[in-house]
């Protein structure tokens, strides 16, 4: 197992403000030390705020990131900071989901990714959000992401 180069990362280990908005937060991100190997990395986002940005009312989102890396991987703590942006980011659902998933794919260049966001209902319906890069390679195992369809108190 080889050791991790991290000196090019400016945020992790060093106290950062949050970023104000996505296109102002830094996503980093380090090598694969397992490029070659085709494996899943999922990344979980169960409490994930963005603004209505007809209302400014909050909207929350449960969402699941699964990525097959190539030559790099996304540092944690700076996809933490990105996530934390939207929180006062005004975009419709729609928006911050493939937002989300482009910026990754701009950074890595991932074997393949998908993004499933799914969307709590204010008004009436859930809005989920999926995208993805194209068919997952054959030959890896690509668990169902768990997050039910909202069925409210029905």
């Amino acid at each position: 197992m080889s050791k991790t180069d991290v000196s090019g990362l400016s945020q992790l280990g060093q106290q950062v403000e949050a970023p104000t908005s996505p296109e102002t937060a830094v996503l980093e991100r380090v090598p694969n030390g397992n490029a070659g190997t085709d494996y899943v990395v999922r990344f979980t986002a169960p409490e994930f705020t963005s603004l209505c940005p007809m209302t400014g009312q909050p909207d929350f989102a449960h969402i699941v990131i699964d990525y097959i890396p190539g030559e790099f991987l996304v540092e944690s703590k700076s996809l933490k900071l990105f996530l934390f942006s939207f929180r006062n980011h005004g975009a419709f659902h729609e928006d911050c989901s493939v937002y989300i998933a482009k910026r990754l794919v701009d950074l890595l260049n991932p074997k393949w990714l998908r993004i499933g966001a799914y969307w709590y209902p204010r008004g009436g319906i859930p809005i989920d959000v999926f995208w993805q890069t194209g068919e997952a390679p054959k030959g890896v195992w690509l668990p169902d992401q768990g997050v039910p369809t909202y069925r409210g108190r029905g």
